[in-house]
């Protein structure tokens, strides 16, 4: 067992008889290995991130990265956004939902192992596939220094713009974002960064 993941589960207040839970049902996978990703318990199969457990305020969760390619016959995994590609949630409010579906997380453990021991990858979005906005396909056009910027930034980051300055509904509130994010675009920044 990892050091890290001990102080999780040792520490955690809330959700804590569920952590303990979900904990107990992995480790039962002998092919998973437990790590400490992202401040929460994450379990691998040979170095390669398989599912982690987290909590938020309403629900705690086992997050499965390639959950996009379980079979789920029980309907029960959930996209957590739009954007996410990947990764699907089994959601759980108190531990006696995690009792009664220990069965199924037992099976979605055993796929999401196949998976990694197969290597099938998720075909993720490329930058082409986010539509260019007017508004931004304009500054890019009238500046150069913009467009050598931004294109050379790396794929992700450009989709991270794209992608929000997308989410505008009216041009001015997309023109507000271009203007706002321009310096970082020029410092070949992401938009986290």
């Amino acid at each position: 067992m990892n050091a890290q993941a001990e102080q999780f589960f040792k520490n955690s207040r809330k959700w804590n008889e569920e952590y303990n839970l979900l904990r107990e049902i992995i480790l039962e996978n002998k092919s998973l290995e437990e790590d400490y990703k992202w401040m929460h318990p994450c379990y691998t199969f040979e170095g390669k991130n398989v599912v982690l457990i987290h909590g938020f305020k309403a629900y705690c969760a086992l997050l499965f990265h390639k959950g996009a390619l379980l079979k789920d016959p029980k309907s029960i995994l959930i996209q957590q956004t739009e954007n996410v590609q990947s990764a699907r949630q089994i959601r759980f409010t108190n531990a006696e939902q995690i009792v009664k579906l220990k069965s199924v997380i037992k099976d979605y453990l055993k796929q999401a192992v196949e998976i990694e021991k197969s290597g099938k990858k998720i075909e993720l979005k490329k930058v082409a596939d986010y539509p260019i906005p007017e508004e931004f396909q304009q500054a890019l056009n009238d500046d150069k220094e913009l467009n050598k910027a931004f294109y050379a930034l790396t794929p992700g980051r450009q989709k991270g713009y794209l992608f929000y300055f997308n989410q505008a509904k009216q041009s001015q509130t997309r023109q507000t974002r271009i203007e706002k994010y321009y310096q970082k675009i020029l410092d070949r920044k992401g938009i986290d960064d």
